[in-house]
């Protein structure tokens, strides 16, 4: 009897090409969040229009450093109107930004050479200048979200 040979790991597809959102585990579905902190931003809706509008102010519980949340888990209970994204609701989130590794999976695309999973390094989000990373006030800081509008987010 043969026993097959295992894909050796170069030529084996990443997850994110292999499966679609719904199917992805929940280390998997956490895995592709790039630690941009985008999606943290504050935004503002034209309420005739509907159009949403990005700031450059960001949730009180992003680290700004790190651009990551500093109490993720129970970030629901400190931020009611946080949002949290799934792949059964992404479609409900138009705003995020085109770089997001959801949105781009999504949509069929793979991941850019700075998402971590692919250079391997958390920091190069960072060094590409994705995040927001140095570009951001804290909501504890300032209530005039309307001086905060950017364009950047894109």
């Amino acid at each position: 009897m043969f026993k097959r040979q295992p894909k050796s790991k170069t030529n084996e597809e990443p997850f994110w090409k292999q499966k679609t959102l719904l199917e992805m585990t929940k280390s998997e579905w956490e895995s592709l969040c790039d630690g941009c902190g985008r999606c943290c931003l504050n935004k503002l809706e034209n309420e005739d229009t509907g159009e949403v509008y990005h700031t450059d102010v960001v949730c009180r519980l992003l680290d700004m450093e790190s651009c990551r949340c500093s109490s993720y888990e129970d970030r629901k209970r400190y931020v009611p109107e946080c949002q949290i994204l799934t792949a059964r609701n992404l479609k409900n989130y138009p705003w995020l930004p085109s770089t997001c590794a959801y949105r781009m999976v999504s949509e069929g695309h793979d991941l850019a050479w700075w998402h971590p999973l692919v250079s391997g390094d958390p920091n190069t989000v960072h060094k590409a200048g994705i995040s927001v990373r140095g570009r951001v006030v804290s909501e504890r800081d300032t209530d005039d979200l309307e001086n905060h509008i950017v364009s950047w987010p894109a």
